[in-house]
C-alpha cells in the first residue's frame, strides 16, 4: 500500500522558516519522482518544486532563492526547506510522487504565515 506522510507543518512569523518532510512508503522512492504542491483556499493547487531521481531540482519562481528542495533515498523522505516566508506562502503544502502516468498524494500539511 502507497502512502505518504507529510509533517512539519504549523503557524510561523513572516520571514521565519520551516521544513516539511514526507516519508514514502509501499514503493521503491528511490525510483520515483518527488515533488511538493501547495494550494490555498479558492486557489488551484500549483507546484512548489520538484526533485528527480539524479536529484535535479525544479523550483517555481517565486520560491526560487527561499525555497530548497532536497531527498534521502535511505529514509524514503523527501523535505522541503521553507525560509523567508510571507502570509502569501499560506496553504496546504502536499507531497506528491510521480512515475510515468503513475501518480500519489499525501494528505497534506498546513502551512500558515501570519503574525
Amino acid at each position: 500500500q502507497v502512502r505518504l506522510v507529510e509533517s512539519g507543518g504549523g503557524l510561523v512569523q513572516p520571514g521565519g522558516s520551516l521544513r516539511l518532510s514526507c516519508v514514502a512508503s509501499g514503493f521503491t522512492f528511490s525510483t520515483w519522482t518527488m515533488s511538493w504542491y501547495r494550494q490555498a483556499p479558492g486557489k488551484e493547487r500549483e507546484l512548489v518544486a520538484l526533485i528527480k531521481i539524479s536529484g535535479s531540482t525544479n523550483y517555481a519562481d517565486s520560491m526560487k532563492g527561499r525555497f530548497t528542495i532536497s531527498r534521502d533515498n535511505a529514509k524514503n523522505t523527501v523535505y522541503l526547506q521553507m525560509n523567508s516566508l510571507k502570509p502569501e506562502d499560506s496553504a496546504v503544502y502536499y507531497c506528491n510522487a510521480r512515475l510515468l502516468h503513475a501518480t500519489y498524494w499525501g494528505q497534506g500539511t498546513q502551512v500558515t504565515v501570519s503574525s
